[in-house]
């Protein structure tokens, strides 16, 4: 077997891949990257074979797949940045339809989209991956300590991109406009049924629905709730279930429920239809020692940029 053999197999997995037979094309594009010496051929082959186990649903292979893909992007020697963000910016868009297929995917998709490289990519060519982004930090309780610095990168980008999910983020988070984030609700709806990704459908006998809208209001309203209560310390129920879009029978349900399985320090009045928020007592002595920790960080970043120039300054 010499070279011209090996890239013979090449194109014939290319030309198996065109004709549709996606498995056929997996098992040669695997046999061809175990022979072929030539890296930037081995990098096509794989993109072939990530492309092929997506299209016959194979999510598990297909991430592992993206895996290496991501491996070889990372640590490969591109001829400028350009490109290597290029590769990366593909990389994610591949990655929509293994995340929102594959069991694990929301916390997949946070845990690629949120590193440092992948979001500067994003940030800088590719803005609209945001929605995807901002829709799995929503529905994963799990991300919260992570969701904080997300919200500063939707602070700084919402001037150069605007999306019903994000701005509905910012409408709770950044400017804590709840009458905005109400409209912004419904418009979030809308999106995530019109949206490939979002809007996937299951059959369940003659009805079909949509998990993901379901999951992402019932969230939404948490985050709203949650926040409101957050600089309020009496609510009036009636004003709260406008907010979350919710009759008074629905919402008084839904508080209750929401009470009961949180660690949430709140009580309803059902006398003056009000509820009442406990104040938490603050640990002054935490509080101590974190301003501490920040004065001590200061004082050591202020003294390294008075030394900075002294030290940048040629010996006489």
């Amino acid at each position: 077997i010499g070279p011209d053999q090996i890239e013979a197999l090449y194109q014939y997995a290319k030309f198996q891949f065109e004709c549709g037979n996606y498995s056929g094309a997996a098992d040669y594009l695997y046999q061809y990257r175990a022979l072929c010496t030539n890296s930037e051929r081995s990098l096509s082959a794989l993109w072939g074979k990530l492309a092929a186990e997506i299209l016959m649903q194979n999510w598990d292979i297909a991430l592992e797949e993206l895996n290496r893909l991501k491996e070889i992007i990372d640590s490969k020697s591109f001829s400028s940045p350009l490109n290597q963000v290029q590769s990366r910016i593909w990389l994610m868009h591949w990655s929509l339809f293994i995340f929102f297929n594959h069991d694990n995917g929301r916390t997949q998709i946070i845990d690629l989209f949120n590193q440092d490289k992948y979001l500067n990519a994003i940030q800088t060519s590719a803005s609209h991956l945001l929605r995807y982004l901002a829709t799995a930090f929503i529905v994963n309780k799990r991300r919260r300590p992570q969701f904080k610095e997300f919200i500063k990168v939707i602070q700084q980008d919402q001037c150069s991109y605007k999306d019903p999910i994000t701005e509905f983020l910012a409408c709770v988070y950044v400017n804590y406009e709840f009458d905005g984030a109400q409209k912004k609700m419904k418009e979030c709806e809308e999106v995530i049924l019109n949206d490939p990704f979002l809007g996937k459908r299951v059959e369940e006998g003659n009805f079909s629905t949509v998990p993901l809208k379901d999951e992402f209001l019932e969230n939404a309203r948490l985050f709203i709730f949650e926040t409101y209560c957050r600089i309020h310390q009496r609510i009036d129920m009636g004003v709260l279930f406008e907010k979350l879009n919710l009759n008074y029978e629905e919402g008084e349900r839904w508080i209750v429920n929401l009470i009961r399985n949180s660690k949430l320090d709140a009580k309803i009045d059902s006398e003056t239809g009000t509820v009442i928020m406990e104040p938490n007592q603050p640990n002054v002595y935490e509080q101590l020692i974190d301003h501490t920790k920040a004065l001590q960080g200061r004082t050591y970043k202020l003294v390294g940029q008075l030394l900075e120039p002294a030290q940048a300054q040629p010996a006489r």
